[in-house]
């Protein structure tokens, strides 16, 4: 296993194992609350999983055995908000985070247990899957500290609840036990939490054992056709259907299918 670290307190971790890229936001004597350079820290690990054609998916966890991220650290608030400067470059940078990881090309997962609240929900919102044990929570507490969310944080939430559930969530600040968030269709599996690690590494090898291109493919068009009609690059659709088509892998994968045997893709 490869693995780079930074210094504590408060990091994120970047391992490589097997094809999976592991994102760790870990700060746990904060439930794993993030701050600025922990931002930056995540930025730079998503650069490099996304340069790696190793790494074919990203489970996104939190630090320790109890909680994924319990938000933004509220303790470092005052020293990124002291000016109007400082605040504007702090939600900036917010906001471009966030895009990465919704942008990411390739899967990801987010592995959930404790609390995941506020930006820590964000995080978790902007993966595609999300994975989480009986006793976890989830929320948004903006209204009980009078922080705003810009459009597309919102627009995230909403594609996923609905516009009605998405005020509620809002509106009472309230927490969400892990039925009440697979109902809503906050979350796509719960699992108890002794099988947490092991479900969702399989569920991940399950992933990156498919053909890259393809899922490519399906990332690309379910991100473009969530899009307003005129804003969607249809054409790169297409590309990228075509690109998986007429790819080796679309080969490999009809003769493995006909000599009844696992296929081994390359993305090529």
């Amino acid at each position: 296993m490869e693995k780079t670290e930074t210094p504590a307190p408060g990091r994120v971790i970047a391992e490589k194992e097997n094809g999976i890229g592991w994102l760790i936001y870990d700060n746990p004597a904060r439930r794993n609350a993030f701050n600025g350079e922990m931002t930056e820290q995540a930025m730079a690990a998503l650069d490099d999983f996304g340069s790696d054609p190793a790494v074919r998916v990203v489970i996104v966890r939190g630090g320790g055995d109890r909680n994924f991220v319990s938000g933004g650290d509220i303790s470092s608030f005052e020293k990124q908000m002291a000016t109007e400067e400082s605040k504007a470059r702090m939600f900036k940078r917010r906001e471009e985070s966030s895009e990465k990881l919704r942008l990411f090309e390739k899967p990801t997962i987010a592995m959930i247990r404790g609390y995941c609240l506020g930006g820590g929900l964000g995080l978790a919102l902007n993966c595609d899957i999300r994975i989480c044990t009986e006793d976890a929570r989830f929320g948004i507490p903006a209204a009980k500290l009078s922080i705003g969310y810009l459009a597309k944080g919102i627009q995230t939430l909403m594609s996923l609840v609905g516009p009605s559930v998405a005020k509620e969530i809002l509106y009472t600040a309230r927490q969400y036990t892990a039925a009440e968030a697979l109902a809503m269709g906050l979350v796509n599996r719960i699992v108890p939490a002794a099988e947490l690690e092991s479900y969702t590494r399989e569920y991940a090898a399950v992933i990156a054992g498919n053909a890259p291109l393809a899922i490519i493919n399906a990332k690309t068009a379910v991100n473009e056709l969530l899009k307003d009609p005129a804003d969607r690059n249809m054409k790169l659709v297409a590309e990228r259907a075509a690109a998986a088509t007429n790819s080796q892998d679309h080969i490999e994968g009809r003769n493995a299918f006909l000599q009844k045997r696992k296929p081994v893709f390359t993305g090529k």
